[in-house]
């Protein structure tokens, strides 16, 4: 078997989950850093990555980097500017797309969709279908985690949810919705500004922004994983939840209605079909443990960490060929 020569690879620390994973691929991760940090120069963000490199922007010109990963528009004229090579012309780049159109469902034209020297990577299939990529070559290699271990426990008859900014995001996560499972069960959010939802109900409470290890385990004790995203990409929050072994109570919209299989717990746009779904898992502990199970089990096979960074490499290979 050929040994796989390790790249050099330039990207922003944009989204801390997905890089997370990105970056345990064998190859050399080079971050820019600015004095002032902010969101073109943070780093590393104080992350441990031992395979990534804060690299001080000024001497970025220096770095013979294989393959520019993209994930934002500016970060085009940025990587050109400080590389003085211009990404899909004198160094090979791919996009990331991490979002689902912020406008218009169907319409929204990608800012990459009149270049075809870019390869537009959407992080699912819906994604793609969605977005009009126009001349962009697209490909779709799905979210891959690594196994935080079966940890569920379900012992607080609670419900879980992670979503940032609930409050501010409102509709877009179905932060209208937690009532009515809070209704049931007590509901407790984590996440970026969670404590805004302060006084709201007095069931559905703010569990703050954990580091990974202590969500886990947190999130882990609470019985039912709830996902209530109208609009958003597939949150890896789900997929940590479904490997820690919980089971799923989900909203049947964006790519959830592939990702969370029936026997796992409950997929539905109808809230009256979600809600029962949640009594019966909340107060049927043992039911609970076998839909956490199907639900792990899916994850494992279907959004592992070795079949995410074998299909990177695929890609890799392919643009610095």
């Amino acid at each position: 078997m050929t040994k796989k020569v390790p790249l050099r690879i330039l990207l922003w620390h944009v989204h801390g989950s997905w890089t997370e994973s990105f970056v345990q691929g064998g190859h050399r991760y080079h971050l820019p850093l600015l004095a002032e940090g902010g969101p073109w120069g943070r780093g590393l963000s104080g992350r441990d990555w031992p395979s990534a490199e804060e690299v001080p922007v000024d001497d970025l010109k220096e770095l013979d980097v294989d393959v520019v990963v993209l994930q934002r528009p500016e970060e085009i004229q940025l990587a050109a500017r400080w590389l003085r090579r211009r990404p899909g012309k004198e160094v090979p780049a791919v996009y990331v797309e991490h979002n689902t159109p912020r406008e218009h469902a169907a319409t929204t034209r990608h800012p990459l969709a009149d270049r075809d020297d870019i390869p537009l990577v959407h992080v699912t299939h819906f994604n793609e279908l969605m977005w009009d990529s126009g001349n962009a070559p697209t490909v779709v290699v799905p979210h891959g985690i690594p196994d935080p271990g079966e940890r569920y426990t379900g012992e607080l008859p609670h419900g879980a949810a992670l979503i940032n900014e609930p409050a501010r995001r409102g509709r877009i996560t179905g932060t209208d919705l937690l009532p009515a499972f809070a209704e049931i069960a007590p509901v407790d959010v984590y996440g970026i500004g969670s404590e805004d939802l302060e006084g709201r109900h007095p069931a559905v409470r703010p569990g703050g922004d954990l580091r990974s290890r202590e969500l886990h385990a947190e999130v882990a004790r609470r019985r039912v994983y709830l996902h209530t995203a109208r609009w958003t990409s597939l949150g890896l929050s789900l997929l940590e939840a479904m490997h820690l072994g919980m089971p799923v109570v989900a909203l049947a919209t964006t790519e959830a209605v592939l990702a969370v299989p029936p026997d796992a717990g409950a997929v539905s746009t109808d809230i009256e079909v979600l809600a029962r779904a949640y009594r019966e898992l909340i107060h049927e502990p043992d039911f609970a443990v076998l839909a956490g199970k199907s639900a792990r089990e899916f994850a494992l096979s279907h959004y592992g960490l070795d079949t995410f960074l074998d299909r990177w490499d695929a890609l890799l290979t392919e643009v610095t060929a």
